[in-house]
């Protein structure tokens, strides 16, 4: 979800699109070079980080969230290749419209939350494999995790995920529409 650890303290929430399809594949990588994994984070493609604190979200933001989210339609992605970030090393969902679709619709629906605290002018679906690493690490683990690939995964829900100060932990699940 978060670029480091440091973005991890109890309340904060995130919303995600998990994918276990992947995980084996890159479960051992992210285990030791992404801290999220470490926190408790499966292989995910985030929606939008970070959410509203945990405090806010109560029944009638949940029903917000059903409701923005309901009205996208489930769909395949397929993981095919990888691409980087400086230092950062991610595999790519294809097609990634519907998961910009998913982020916009609820960063328009909570403009106070806005992805990756307004960092980023374009928010890249990616889902982090391995972070803070040199070139030729990353060039061996991208060797490795291709001979893996493709893999594709139905997303059919968003899962909202909330870090109690020491662990993340999926608190909710939101349906597309099948």
């Amino acid at each position: 979800m978060a670029d480091n650890s440091s973005d991890f303290h109890a309340g904060r929430t995130g919303l995600v699109v998990k994918v276990p399809e992947v995980e084996a594949t890159v479960r051992a990588w992210r285990e030791r070079l992404d801290p999220s994994a470490r926190a408790g984070v499966p292989a995910h493609v985030t929606v939008l980080f970070p959410f509203l604190e945990a405090g806010r979200i109560d029944v009638r933001v949940r029903a917000a969230i059903a409701e923005v989210l309901e009205k996208h339609r489930a769909f395949d992605v397929r993981f095919a290749r990888c691409g980087r970030f400086p230092e950062v090393q991610y595999l790519v969902p294809e097609p990634d419209t519907p998961l910009r679709q998913l982020t916009r619709a609820i960063g328009d629906r909570w403009p106070e939350a806005p992805p990756f605290g307004g960092r980023f002018a374009d928010v890249i679906p990616h889902l982090t494999d391995a972070q803070g690493q040199e070139a030729d690490v990353l060039d061996r683990i991208e060797a490795e995790l291709l001979a893996g690939l493709p893999r594709t995964s139905h997303v059919s829900s968003v899962e909202l995920m909330v870090h109690d100060g020491v662990r993340w932990h999926e608190r909710a699940s939101f349906a597309l529409r099948e």
